[in-house]
């Protein structure tokens, strides 16, 4: 073959395309040119993002329970090797109504029957006092305080509270051991660690009038007259009460006659009653402000119920209709908040 077929002479030379760099395509509407092409759009919004936001565009959800995943194994390698656990949920003891609405103020009387019941059965024989020693039916309606103090039982976290032990004047305890009697008996059932200072909320400290400081509560014995004058007496029943306002003081009203004779619903010795008088009335003046009923048949009555009256729902929504459903159930007596304390 002559070299003129090539015009000139010349003979062309072949380009090796692998000495020379791949170059871009200019026209971007242009066909495929053989190479896929990247999003630039994309890859400049991921260059913008943060490292967090880049992770989570990568990862999705998997972002989110990662860092879960990673303190529930801390944890998990932590107890194991401690041998701690996280702690059960404690059962619920004690008052069903939960913890006390402390310094709440009100001037309503806790305690007493409720008024305007106009269908009470007044021949009901579980509210009537039974028979026994002698107490005395009307004092001069004022108290003295009985001489003596104690030092903090509890922790009271919340609130310390000071209380008086008064005896209304005119009333004889000879009979069941004097003033200082009832004043020890009041004092040991709320150091007793049954009583209110199971709760770490809660503190108590006997004042008297030598202390120089107002009591937050009085507790007082008192003839059934005067009771009737701070507790009302629409249901003619003997009933003990708490009256925040009563002349302008807090007083924990104890009736002599239940003090001396007891209650026929309680079914305990008098002693027993005793303590769960103060402590029923001394959970009104804390905080506890409504009355509770049996929750099983059977079980120890809660020391918020009306046991004086009843320890039966179907008897104490007689007595107290708008609380107490009356479902069957009738529970043991019980004079103390956290009886197994």
């Amino acid at each position: 073959m002559g070299p003129d077929r090539f015009g000139g002479g010349r003979v062309p030379v072949l380009r090796d395309d692998r000495r020379e760099p791949l170059r871009a395509q200019r026209d971007p509407l242009a066909g495929d040119s053989g190479r896929a092409r990247s999003n630039r759009d994309e890859r400049k919004r991921w260059r913008k993002q943060t490292w967090l936001g880049r992770f989570v565009s990568t990862y999705g959800w998997r972002a989110y329970a990662l860092p879960v995943l990673v303190v529930l194994t801390v944890v998990v390698v932590y107890q194991t090797i401690t041998g701690t656990s996280v702690p059960p949920v404690p059962e619920e003891e004690g008052p069903v109504q939960g913890p006390p609405t402390i310094g709440v103020a009100s001037t309503a009387i806790v305690g007493a029957p409720p008024k305007g019941l106009t269908a009470f059965d007044a021949n009901l024989p579980t509210g009537i006092l039974p028979d026994g020693g002698p107490f005395t039916p009307a004092g001069a309606r004022t108290w003295h305080i009985v001489p003596g103090t104690t030092p903090q039982v509890g922790q009271g976290t919340e609130k310390v509270f000071t209380y008086t032990v008064e005896v209304e004047d005119g009333i004889d305890t000879t009979t069941f051991g004097g003033d200082d009697g009832f004043a020890r008996m009041v004092s040991e059932t709320l150091a007793n660690p049954k009583s209110w200072t199971h709760n770490p909320q809660l503190a108590f400290v006997r004042v008297d009038a030598g202390s120089g400081v107002e009591p937050d509560f009085r507790v007082s014995l008192t003839s059934p007259m005067t009771v009737r004058d701070g507790c009302g007496y629409d249901i003619p029943l003997e009933a003990s009460c708490y009256n925040p306002a009563f002349e302008g003081q807090p007083r924990v009203f104890v009736n002599e006659a239940r003090w001396v004779r007891g209650a026929v619903p309680f079914q305990g010795d008098v002693g027993s009653y005793r303590q769960y008088l103060i402590n029923h009335e001394v959970g009104h003046a804390v905080g506890y402000q409504r009355h509770e009923q049996c929750a099983a048949n059977g079980e120890l009555a809660p020391v918020m119920m009306q046991q004086t009256f009843s320890t039966s729902n179907n008897d104490a929504a007689r007595f107290d209709p708008g609380t107490v459903t009356p479902d069957g159930k009738t529970c043991r007596f019980n004079p103390w908040p956290y009886p197994i304390a």
